[in-house]
């Protein structure tokens, strides 16, 4: 019998009818953490106790005062109470109804409410339960983490793989390059607007359903382009792939959260990122060589079906729930079936979804921030920028690799390994930092200063704008040597994971309990940029000349580069004229009154 086992057997023997009715203790009160159903059930628990003292019943405690006062669990607890308000809402506030309750049936009254109320919630059996995804065996996590890796970098490869056979699909079909390639601005599209239907999913069910739920959808939507018999046919089925594509981007991130605690969370989430940014660079290389061979253009979405039909197999048989209420949800089951016991339940559980609120908290909350908090909507823009770039970097490649240079597809697509490396120093970058940084939160009391994140963003700003220039002047003529502007890629790649990785770090430090706002909106304006800048870059390029092009690109990242600035000197202040970044006295003290009330 394994501990698992054991803990159950253990529970099960705890929280049995028997047990209550054969257990005397004498009162003992266990000083609690204040839950999101402690307003909603004092009343009914202050009735209870004069009920349990006319029987001569007392409370029996469930849980050792370690647990209550244990800082691991503590915080573990507000943050996922500050999570889950911020995307699906607090309990039963926004579901009450005026209609009278309907009788209870067979002539029977209404039963008196459960004794203690909060002693039938399941919880974590301390810091170093087996059930929390924290404390799984490094071997798991890393696995998983691999797996979910894969995953993403399909996802990611599939957004841009498009882009080589754009000019191909034109021919097919018989329209001009700039309609084919809205099969790539489509799918980018999707990902604006997938995570407003993933992210509270994955709040409400758990991580593992959208997971496999969106990796399924996303292979039968690749095989659908890839047999597409109209050009309408590989639009429409590009968008919708983007649109279940967008899960791992948006869920993926969240479940490294549940694994990985402080200390190394840094490291999954670069490892992510990196994931996230290397997928639209390796894609094109590898779509010209299919485009050029035999197979066509219709092997490039065949090939993503079959990484994406592997990936959904793999999260179908060997992907774990991570998220701890869900978890708790199915420990709850577990012991509702052993004991017969059926008043034990999850706090989750407890939760009715109401539309409007869903409504506000993913999508009306996100615009308000967007559009009224300064820091979200300067970082946005730079950001919304830099990832526009990305993507319009796949017509600006070929245009200088292929038609300046001569290479052939396949060949005009290694270039792009020049912004992988530049992508995967930064990478290396950013951990060397980690352990200043986490020296720094140690001497304040691991309070974290969100202005703290921003030197790497300063610094990548200044070599993502060199690399612009430096791309676009050794570029434009063919006397220069093909090594010049790839070598531009070590300074883009660079700056664009190094901006990207400390921004949306200093969005979650900002705004704590509405980080998921911040982001949704952050992602939201970007994958606008994403979907439109490739739509006018040959326009532009071809207009101004490459080196012209470029050098206005230029002198825009020059212009954004004094955003990260003016929130390092000025960031705290503004923040604290926010309605919706914490205040520090909040911070400190576990204060969940924003994350109950805040600007809604």
């Amino acid at each position: 019998m394994d501990i698992v086992d054991r803990d159950l057997e253990k529970a099960e023997r705890a929280a049995s009818p028997q047990h209550f009715r054969e257990t005397r203790h004498d009162s003992h009160e266990i000083e609690r953490l204040p839950t999101t159903s402690s307003s909603s059930s004092s009343s009914a628990s202050s009735a209870a106790s004069v009920t349990r003292r006319e029987m001569g019943m007392s409370r029996v405690p469930t849980q050792p005062d370690y647990i209550e006062r244990n800082p691991v669990v503590l915080h573990r607890t507000h943050t996922l109470r500050s999570q889950h308000s911020g995307t699906v809402g607090r309990g039963l506030k926004s579901r009450e109804s005026r209609k009278p309750l309907p009788e209870f049936g067979g002539g029977r009254p209404f039963p008196p409410p459960l004794p203690a109320r909060d002693e039938y919630v399941v919880d974590f059996d301390g810091e170093h339960d087996p059930y929390h995804a924290q404390n799984w065996p490094l071997k798991k996590k890393i696995a998983t983490a691999v797996m979910l890796g894969f995953t993403t970098l399909v996802s990611a490869f599939a957004s841009s793989i498009f882009s080589s056979a754009t000019m191909v699909v034109g021919r097919v079909f018989g329209v001009s390059s700039e309609v084919s390639l809205l099969g790539l601005s489509l799918y980018v599209l999707g990902f604006a607007t997938g995570p407003i239907l993933w992210a509270p999913l994955s709040e409400l069910k758990g991580r593992r359903l959208p997971l496999v739920i969106s990796m399924f959808g996303f292979t039968l939507f690749q095989f659908a382009v890839a047999t597409a018999k109209d050009l309408q046919t590989v639009l429409l089925c590009r968008f919708f792939g983007g649109l279940f594509g967008a899960c791992p981007l948006a869920v993926v991130a969240a479940v490294f959260s549940d694994m990985f605690d402080n200390r190394t969370r840094g490291l999954a989430i670069t490892v992510f990122s990196m994931t996230v940014f290397a997928g639209p660079l390796l894609a094109p290389s590898i779509g010209g060589f299919i485009v050029e061979s035999y197979l066509g253009w219709r092997w490039t979405e065949y090939l993503v079906g079959i990484m994406g039909a592997a990936a959904f197999i793999l999260n179908l048989i060997f992907l774990e729930e991570t998220y701890p209420p869900v978890i708790l949800v199915a420990k709850a089951e577990e012991l509702r079936r052993r004991t017969k016991n059926w008043g034990i339940h999850a706090k989750q559980e407890e939760i009715e979804v109401d539309f409007r609120e869903l409504v506000e908290k993913n999508f009306s909350r996100p615009l308000r921030l967007l559009f009224t908090e300064p820091i979200v909507l300067l970082l946005s823009i730079y950001m919304s920028f830099i990832y526009g770039l990305l993507y319009l970097f796949l017509t600006a490649y070929p245009l200088v690799f292929q038609q300046i240079h001569g290479f052939s597809g396949g060949v005009g697509g290694l270039p792009f390994f020049g912004m992988i490396v530049g992508q995967l120093s930064a990478g290396v970058y950013v951990l060397i930092l980690q352990p200043s940084y986490m020296r720094k939160l140690e001497a304040n009391n691991n309070i974290p200063i969100p202005e703290w994140r921003l030197p790497p963003v300063i610094v990548g700003g200044i070599s993502f704008a060199i690399g612009l220039f430096w791309f676009g002047w050794t570029g434009y003529r063919q006397d220069i040597h093909w090594i010049a502007p790839t070598l531009s890629g070590l300074m883009t790649g660079f700056g664009l994971l190094a901006i990207f990785l400390q921004s949306l770090n200093y969005l979650v430090d900002a705004y704590l309990m509405f980080a998921a706002s911040a982001i949704a909106a952050n992602t939201f304006l970007r994958s606008l940029c994403g979907a439109g800048f490739p739509l006018f870059a040959t326009y532009m390029f071809n207009g101004l000349g490459i080196q012209w092009a470029s050098t206005l690109l230029g002198c825009v990242a020059v212009v954004l580069v004094p955003i990260p600035v003016l929130f390092y000197r000025y960031g705290a202040v503004i923040r604290k004229k926010s309605k919706f970044a914490p205040e520090p006295a909040k911070v400190l003290g576990g204060d969940d009154e924003g994350s109950r009330d805040g600007a809604v």
